[in-house]
């Protein structure tokens, strides 16, 4: 049946193998991660060829179903009512999104605020073991952890990703007006500030005073601003797609949800990066003791 047959608001979708075809890359994945971090099946640890294979795969999946989903909006099966449970849909994944960014601050507070409950009070002081332990990591941040200067680097990233909403916002509205020069210069625009942001991060991290698994700080600073820097590195992907389709000749002022979508995630990830300089990065530098 073509799309010209249809006689209601829904779209039925085709058959497809990509849903199962997506469960075999992830589990691959997933395995291969297990492998490469312990070792599994005979494979010794630091194995990395299964964990790239579970990459490529995942990325196959992404790519063909993807493509799928434009070519639907292009055969005119994204009707409105379709159109408006895909809008839900998006504000429920980034409201999954959110509670996920949650945890990490839920965490990096819990530490923050009960730094001698968490470490302090409920170890033997006594102990010779525990000693050394108790003398540095009982304050907050650890003795010895040397916080990032907020106003340097930090402050420039935060500028750029501010910047970075500002142009997708102006991509957005050229091609709402039908300018798609404006539109690509401001997409451009967006994806060299994202990549941006990224290798002004890698540079903050290679300066970093703490390590990972150094401190209960280094183990919560590293989580939740490196699971943000992925979803910088996501959400530029994403644009970049969106870019590279409007060269192409698609989406138009009246169709483009897929750019919308991009919009709405870049704005959450800039969104949650306000809340990571100001809990994780000034206020550690300025009210606790690792920043006098």
């Amino acid at each position: 049946m073509s799309s010209g047959d249809v006689k209601h608001d829904y779209h039925l979708v085709s058959a497809s193998p990509w849903p199962l075809i997506g469960s075999l890359a992830v589990l691959t994945l997933a395995v291969g991660g297990v492998t490469y971090m312990k070792g599994l099946f005979g494979l010794e640890k630091g194995t990395w060829w299964l964990m790239a294979i579970g990459f490529a795969m995942v990325a196959y999946v992404m790519i063909g179903w993807w493509r799928e989903v434009a070519k639907e909006g292009a055969l005119g099966d994204h009707t409105p009512v379709v159109s408006i449970g895909l809008r839900y849909g998006m504000i429920l994944f980034i409201v999954s999104e959110v509670m996920f960014f949650v945890a990490w601050f839920w965490g990096f507070f819990e530490f923050s605020i009960f730094a001698h409950a968490r470490v302090g009070d409920t170890w033997d002081a006594t102990n010779p073991l525990y000693a050394d332990a108790l003398s540095r990591f009982k304050d907050w941040p650890p003795v010895g952890v040397e916080t990032f200067d907020p106003f340097h680097l930090p402050l420039i990233n935060t500028l750029v990703l501010l910047l970075s909403g500002t142009t997708v916002t102006w991509a957005h509205h050229a091609l709402q007006h039908n300018d798609r020069s404006g539109a690509k210069l401001a997409l451009l625009l967006t994806v060299l500030l994202g990549m941006g942001f990224t290798a002004l991060q890698v540079i903050e991290y290679s300066h970093a005073g703490f390590t990972f698994d150094g401190t209960l700080y280094g183990s919560a600073f590293f989580m939740a601003t490196g699971f943000h820097g992925a979803h910088v590195v996501i959400g530029t992907i994403f644009l970049a797609i969106c870019l590279m389709r409007l060269i192409m000749g698609g989406m138009t002022a009246q169709k483009h949800l897929g750019f919308e979508f991009a919009a709405w995630y870049w704005h959450f990830v800039d969104v949650v990066w306000l809340f990571l300089f100001a809990f994780v990065y000034v206020a550690p530098y300025l009210i606790f003791e690792g920043g006098k």
